[in-house]
């Protein structure tokens, strides 16, 4: 609100000259607020800490991945390590430590996916200062691994004295990689019970899933890490747009700034009610139009996904509190544009006042009856209707022609994205047209 401080009443210059040195200042104030966002991000593989870098480099270099030296040619784009047939791969399970032993696990199960649960609240992602851990629900566990083609083997588990203590998971899918298309898993999931992580558990986990997956006929692979592992293929940065600033502030994960009230942030922040152009939920009479829609535009990337419409179906479908996606209709009913994002919160570590912070996760996002501008800025008032107290977006595909205009901040950390056993040439984060959840 504008008082007699802001300007001399009745003088347009001041007041002029006051809105825009604010506005100024709000803009500064986005840039700056951004650098003390949270880092906890999403990453499939997750790694010891720095003291045992060296270790895990070890590993690294006896894996068919490019090393961190290599310098990757243009003429290259294809597999490191021929396929192999099954006569000539392992057939037993690697050896694991007395008391341990491995468990395929039924995700199915309400009593298993209730142990997996168990396992990843208490273990996994947690932000450098211990403030917030990821909160994998079970319902999104579900729809993260059981796409049409899942396969029960890739869902490997290790127990002691029969308590789940570890985890990995392997996902099949068909990628495009510079226009080869490629069957590979997604990797993820590695999660090790903290009282264990000096067993190094994480490279047998690796090795036993990767040799699972190769009896299937599949020799390729695609990771995130959230540091540097041999050898990323790209480097992605997670921006963050407040939708809740006060209740953001409150739980740490980000801060009031110099010369801002908490008045003034909310005010920076604020979004309309309404989206602005008319959006109804995708279901599936129009799953054809919206995967035609999709596959599109993803083809323009390096790295993309190849859906199937049983597949697309199945991770695209709204469900509550798992997916949320929108479609604007043409006049012919067909679907013009689609925007998507996932629910992922995180437990908020030692606050009084919040136990949960509720995140949306930009998924795929396309517009051609309008600015991908437009269609995000809706994205945003559908997320703050849904709950969702910060709007968290990669600056891959084309997220970076609207992450500043519509006030995202840019967050710490970095998000690498791997190919086991297959050699490319490094890309950029704008070359990149898959998620990994």
């Amino acid at each position: 609100v504008l008082t007699q401080r802001d300007g001399v009443p009745g003088d347009d210059g001041l007041l002029t000259e006051r809105m825009a040195a604010e506005e100024e200042e709000d803009a500064a104030t986005v840039a700056e607020d951004s650098r003390s966002l949270a880092t906890t991000q999403p990453a499939s593989v997750v790694v010891d800490p720095p003291e045992e870098q060296a270790v895990v480099h070890r590993f690294w270099d006896t894996q068919p991945v490019p090393r961190l030296n290599e310098r990757v040619l243009e003429v290259n784009n294809g597999a490191i390590e021929a396929n192999k047939p099954a006569t000539a791969l392992r057939q037993d399970p690697f050896k694991m430590p007395e008391k341990f032993r491995w468990s395929e696990l039924d995700v199915r199960d309400e009593k298993i996916l209730a142990e997996i649960y168990t396992l990843l609240n208490e273990n996994y992602v947690e932000d450098d200062d211990a403030m917030f851990r990821f909160d994998y629900k079970m319902p999104f566990l579900t729809w993260a691994l059981t796409p049409p083609n899942y396969c029960e083997d890739f869902h490997l588990g290790v127990r002691m004295s029969g308590k789940l203590m570890a985890f990995i998971t392997g996902v099949p899918a068909r990628v495009s990689v510079r226009g080869v298309a490629v069957d590979v898993v997604e990797i993820n999931y590695l999660c090790v019970h903290k009282k264990l992580r000096s067993k190094r558990l994480a490279p047998v986990l690796i090795k036993e899933i990767t040799r699972r997956v190769n009896l299937k006929g599949i020799f390729q692979a695609v990771y995130t890490a959230g540091v540097v592992l041999p050898k990323p293929l790209a480097s992605c940065r997670y921006w963050h747009r407040s939708l809740d600033p006060k209740k953001l502030i409150e739980i740490n994960f980000s801060r009031l700034m110099p010369r801002m009230t908490m008045a003034r942030t909310i005010k920076l922040y604020k979004l309309p009610a309404e989206p602005a152009h008319a959006l109804v939920p995708l279901d599936a009479a129009r799953l054809e139009s919206a995967l035609a829609l999709v596959s599109t535009y993803l083809a323009k990337f390096k790295l993309h996904p190849l859906f199937d419409l049983a597949e697309f179906g199945h991770i695209f479908l709204p469900r509550p509190d798992v997916i949320d996606c929108f479609v604007k209709l043409g006049d012919d009913g067909a679907v013009t544009d689609l925007l998507s994002f996932y629910h992922l919160p995180s437990t908020v570590i030692g606050n009084d006042k919040h136990s949960t912070l509720k995140a949306a996760y930009s998924f795929y996002n396309v517009a051609t009856s309008m600015p991908l501008l437009d269609l995000m800025r809706d994205a945003l008032v559908c997320a703050k209707r849904a709950g969702m107290d910060v709007f968290n977006a990669l600056d891959i595909m084309d997220n970076d022609t609207f992450l500043k205009d519509l006030k995202f901040g840019i967050g710490d950390g970095r998000l690498q994205y791997y190919m086991y056993n297959w050699r490319t040439p490094e890309m950029t984060a704008a070359d990149i047209g898959l998620v990994l959840l």
